[in-house]
């Protein structure tokens, strides 16, 4: 359950990100030819708080993936190990 959360919040953010990426294209893409001799600027504030925001979320959501799919193969190793007749604690012995 974890991974598959992790993994909506992944999916969630990449779309947010193309989304954000489509805003900054339609904002900016005639900004060259409007102001030639101006030096590129980044952009509006809130447009790179956005960004900012779905990049945190984006990592967010690949290491709640990795870490609930990890805990996941470990709870079905422990389960394998009681189904054998060992006790997870000696199998490593």
């Amino acid at each position: 359950m974890r991974a598959l959360c992790g993994a909506i919040i992944t999916a969630g953010a990449l779309m947010g990100l193309g989304l954000a990426e489509i805003g900054y294209g339609l904002r900016y893409h005639g900004f060259k030819e409007i102001n030639p001799k101006t030096e590129y600027q980044w952009g509006a504030p809130t447009m790179s708080t956005i960004l900012v925001v779905l990049l945190v979320m984006l990592g967010v959501g690949i290491v709640t993936a990795f870490i609930g799919l990890a805990f996941h193969h470990y709870r079905r190793y422990h389960e394998l190990l009681r189904e054998h007749g060992q006790s997870p604690e000696r199998a490593h012995v």
